[in-house]
């Protein structure tokens, strides 16, 4: 990890939550972005990102020879899909012409339409309001396996060496491995609620669990479909709620695949058990 990386994650580590505005490392001038890209594309950090280009796809483009009558998408998807059927090459998402929907709506249909294939999207820094945010695998990474650089180490600041020496405390107790149990047959639509719960309390999601922690548990012995019928077998039930996922900042494009595709709106991201 370089100097100016080390000092700007031991940083986000004094921050509540591990999560802070971008604008809190505005003293990192113009390495901030690039250390954001860096970290992130290591999954140490997350950040807010926006979309910059669009480019539609063979598929997309198949899908607006369809007849009207048959296209699974609802009105504001369809606008956005021939507003980008008159556009070639790739374009950034304010010029197309949408007056009529807002920007936080076409960013999500883009964002679902690149998720079924349709499109293909660049992302980048978001310009205004960005956050920044210790991601899982950065919080496993600082406290499992990070050691500081042989060498010439750079001068950490007292304030960074306790931001680092309080992490380690909050989370000296968590253990690596899940304490859910691990199952070699097929479970019961009784222990996926319970292996839910588990991995609610674990994780500390509060009753809004990614559906992608509940894959990497059971998938196998289960079958990405399987789980998915078990999951709305206890929806049915009234065990469950699945809510659909409105904004993907934060999240890996493998994550968001996990979600359960819609024929209109985001995916069936989170699980939220009844209580």
């Amino acid at each position: 990890m370089k100097n100016d990386e080390l000092k700007f994650i031991l940083k986000l580590l004094g921050c509540s939550n591990y999560r802070s505005p971008l604008s809190f490392f505005d003293n990192f001038k113009q390495r901030k972005n690039p250390i954001c890209v860096e970290l992130g594309d290591r999954n140490l950090i997350g950040y807010s990102k926006e979309i910059s280009n669009i480019k539609l796809l063979p598929a997309g483009k198949a899908l607006l020879k369809m007849s009207d009558n048959n296209l699974p998408l609802s009105k504001e998807e369809l606008k956005v899909l021939e507003s980008l059927g008159k556009v070639t090459g790739s374009i950034t998402p304010s010029k197309l012409n949408l007056k009529e929907i807002k920007a936080t709506e076409r960013d999500e249909i883009l964002t679902n339409f690149a998720l079924k294939g349709f499109i293909e999207i660049t992302e980048k820094i978001k310009r205004q309001k960005a956050e920044v945010w210790l991601t899982e695998e950065g919080l496993n990474y600082l406290r499992d396996e990070f050691s500081p650089p042989k060498g010439n180490n750079p001068v950490i600041s007292l304030t960074l060496l306790s931001n680092y020496l309080t992490f380690l405390r909050k989370n000296s107790h968590i253990k690596t491995v899940p304490t859910t149990q691990i199952f070699d047959r097929k479970p019961t639509d009784s222990e996926i609620l319970q292996t839910i719960i588990d991995l609610d309390h674990e994780l500390g999601t509060e009753n809004y669990l990614p559906i992608f922690h509940l894959r990497n548990k059971l998938q196998p012995p289960l079958t990405r479909d399987e789980l998915d019928q078990a999951l709305y077998r206890l929806e049915s039930e009234d065990k469950l709620e699945i809510s659909s996922i409105v904004e993907a900042v934060g999240y890996s494009n493998e994550q968001l695949q996990a979600g359960i595709p819609q024929n209109v709106g985001g995916r069936l991201f989170f699980l939220i058990v009844n209580e």
